[in-house]
């Protein structure tokens, strides 16, 4: 009988729950009128049986193992139209993709918060995305309150999708069992078609606000060279995480328009 042993430098946990695998499948809503769904690390298959029953999506799926791509098209059938072997961290997505897609797998945890980063880069692209990954990170990542859970891509996430907190899944179903809980998130693009600032400039400003989360704004964004006019702003009284999206788009406005007066 075919069989894929997990792999420990791939992150591969292959989910065994039945159950779960048909509520992660059954979360996917075509949000945003698409109809073509692209599933990242399949591994044995366990997501993509039950996507292929829903005839409204054509279903292809993205697996970097070597192995589990031979299993994918001798047992579950997976046609070879519809399998791309190769990391999905490094494929040229608007080539593949051009249009609106949806989004879903059991992202291996050791590359699930570049996972999102890559999100993020085609979300004009990816309209919903259903992600099994590291509880601690879908704590983060749908975080609505700040606090000490916030972080860089609660913001970034959130400033372009509308981020939902699905369910929790213990460890005893998967093989090998990871050592922590995981978690099922929902991603849905928001309303937001651009950012009145530069976005690139806003992904600066939240990683900078971020990367010492003691300390204040004012000490944490010294390295952007900010005027000291800017700096008597009360906001850079705040730690980072004490920060909405909204208010991190202001300050990156602010941030932008002190640039342009330093440059005057």
């Amino acid at each position: 009988m075919a069989y894929v042993k997990p792999k420990k430098h791939l992150g591969q946990h292959f989910l065994e729950d039945m159950q779960i695998a048909q509520d992660i499948v059954d979360a996917m809503s075509s949000y945003g009128g698409y109809n073509e769904i692209y599933e990242i690390g399949p591994g044995t298959g366990v997501l993509t049986t039950r996507l292929l029953k829903k005839e409204e999506y054509k279903t292809t799926v993205i697996e970097i193992d070597t192995e589990s791509v031979h299993y994918l098209k001798d047992v579950v059938g997976m046609p070879q139209e519809q399998v791309i072997e190769g990391d999905f961290l490094k494929l040229d997505f608007d080539k593949i993709a051009p249009h609106p897609v949806g989004l879903i797998g059991n992202f291996p945890y050791n590359i699930s918060t570049q996972i999102y980063f890559k999100i993020l880069a085609h979300k004009d692209q990816i309209t919903e995305c259903v992600g099994m990954i590291q509880k601690e990170v879908a704590d983060r990542i749908a975080c609505k309150t700040g606090g000490r859970t916030a972080g860089i891509l609660t913001i970034l996430v959130q400033a372009f999708y509308d981020v939902d907190y699905l369910f929790t899944v213990p460890p005893t179903v998967f093989n090998p069992p990871p050592k922590v809980d995981s978690a099922v998130i929902s991603l849905r693009r928001n309303d937001r078609k651009q950012l009145p600032c530069s976005e690139e400039l806003f992904f600066k400003v939240v990683k900078q606000a971020f990367s010492t989360r003691r300390k204040t704004l004012r000490n944490a964004m010294k390295p952007m060279g900010l005027s000291p006019e800017l700096l008597k702003n009360e906001i850079f009284n705040k730690r980072a995480e004490a920060l909405t999206v909204e208010d991190f788009i202001e300050l990156t406005c602010n941030v932008e328009e002190d640039r342009k007066k330093q440059q005057d």
